[in-house]
């Protein structure tokens, strides 16, 4: 359970896209009044989008549940503070909805 204090909002965008593939870029946000120390997001993708490629987090997927976690460098958010890390995926690029979780 994160401490009450600690929030934190992700956004996705379409950077780019091509045939076959595109790039994203997540922001991670930290919207609470206490610093993060570790974030995490999820999303799920909807048309058979797989993550080929990924910096500024280490991502994994499952099926089409995707998971991003802090790198080592990046987890310390202070209140207001935020990072971004981006992917380059197979498929066409779809809508993300990212969930964030904080603590």
């Amino acid at each position: 359970t994160p401490p009450a204090g600690a929030m934190c909002t992700a956004s996705y965008e379409t950077t780019g896209s091509w045939q076959g593939g595109f790039q994203g870029e997540v922001t991670v946000r930290n919207t609470g009044t206490d610093p993060l120390t570790a974030w995490q997001v999820s999303w799920t993708f909807g048309g058979g989008q797989t993550v080929a490629q990924s910096w500024g987090a280490r991502v994994t997927q499952e099926g089409t549940s995707v998971t991003a976690a802090n790198e080592s460098w990046n987890g310390t958010l202070a209140a207001g503070a935020g990072t971004t890390f981006g992917l380059i995926g197979t498929g066409s690029a779809g809508t993300v909805d990212p969930d964030c979780s904080g603590r």
